[in-house]
């Protein structure tokens, strides 16, 4: 008899900025494509409650924003969490015993190298787009009486009946700008001091685009892996070192 499957409690994702791609070497000599996320002063801002809301999450903000670019009511709403402004804001739904308190900050600790996560984030735009390009469309053939619409579509419809092209043909148009979610990716590296995390191979988006990491919801969280979440202790981080 297979063993009941135990289902993990969700825990908050992180937000991030990327970067670019690089490269990182093993031990062995071989070099894994990367790229590059920062996590800067991601902290929690906001809380959602079933009893509240009706739902369990948590507000996550990126970065340092200036006082003079915040609303007057996202300045209350940032003063209430005791944060400065953010650059970014994006909500992840988490168990409700990975509930984080207002004010923590996230650490890119929160995964492990050799982890599978899912990434998300917004695909580079490239505006109006031919049939081949935007769908993988063969085109029409080199010869045979082709003339000067190698690239076209060829037919998009029937004859008399239904006589019309239907409703989400694919053809051609706006390509890009969706969002994309590649799942399965694995984290080849983590640096907690700096906050960046290496996420082995490509993921959507352009540079200095923000994506959003979350556990694999197709693999198993590692079982060392901090739950609710991986922190930075606020006042170890300000107390200056001896010397």
């Amino acid at each position: 008899m297979a063993a009941p499957t135990v289902i993990q409690p969700l825990r908050t994702g992180l937000l991030a900025k990327k970067l670019g791609m690089t490269r990182i070497f093993r031990d062995d000599g071989t070099h894994v494509p990367v790229t590059v996320l920062h996590l800067d002063q991601l902290q929690v801002v906001a809380i959602r409650t079933e009893e509240k809301d009706g739902y369990s999450a948590v507000q996550i903000g990126w970065g340092k924003a200036k006082v003079k670019n915040v609303t007057q009511p996202n300045r209350g709403h940032f003063a209430k969490a005791k944060v400065e402004p953010k650059k970014k804001l994006v909500e992840f739904r988490v168990a409700p015993s990975a509930v984080l308190e207002p004010g923590s900050t996230l650490s890119a600790a929160h995964f492990s190298a050799g982890q599978k996560v899912d990434v998300c984030g917004t695909s580079k735009g490239k505006g109006f787009a031919g049939g081949m390009k935007r769908w993988n469309y063969a085109g029409l053939e080199a010869s045979h009486g082709v003339s000067a619409s190698h690239r076209s579509l060829g037919s998009t419809g029937n004859r008399q009946d239904p006589g019309r092209t239907f409703k989400n043909k694919k053809m051609e148009g706006h390509l890009g700008v969706d969002r994309i979610t590649t799942l399965n990716l694995e984290v080849a590296a983590v640096d907690a001091e700096k906050g960046l995390l290496m996420i082995k191979g490509a993921v959507p988006g352009s540079k200095d685009g923000y994506v959003l990491v979350r556990d694999a919801i197709k693999k198993r969280r590692p079982a060392d892996a901090a739950f609710p979440a991986a922190l930075i202790d606020a006042s170890a981080a300000e107390t200056p070192a001896a010397g």
